[in-house]
């Protein structure tokens, strides 16, 4: 955890809710990700966390994420985050498995539309 994932409240740096939610997808990625097949990935969809407790700055903080069902492409995982005091977050988060060819074509057809916006990645 960086100063950047971070806000400041009553003079501490403490890890901001946007960073949690981050840290619990990247969980749920690894969670999901042996299940893939070759030339798949999964994106995000849908976020249901709750953020209990504050982490200070300097804290170590674990996320895991387990797989609780699969329906076709989505597939739901439960999500926790623990510091090195206590459980910080809890929540799920569902992912949606897609082919990276064809959701590649479309980012690249968005991308157009959009003036071919910057971030594009080389390949």
């Amino acid at each position: 955890m960086t100063v950047a994932d971070c806000v400041a409240r009553a003079g501490h740096h403490v890890l901001g809710t946007p960073s949690v939610v981050r840290l619990l997808e990247e969980a749920a990625s690894a969670a999901v990700a042996p299940l893939l097949g070759p030339g798949q990935d999964s994106v995000g969809s849908t976020v249901d966390i709750v953020h209990l407790r504050p982490t200070v700055l300097g804290q170590l903080v674990t996320a895991t994420a387990v797989v609780v069902e699969i329906d076709r492409r989505r597939i739901t995982t439960t999500v926790e985050a623990f510091d090195d005091v206590e459980r910080i977050a809890h929540g799920r988060h569902d992912r949606f498995v897609v082919d990276d060819a064809s959701f590649g074509t479309r980012l690249d057809q968005k991308a157009a539309r959009a003036g071919d916006a910057p971030g594009r990645v080389p390949r």
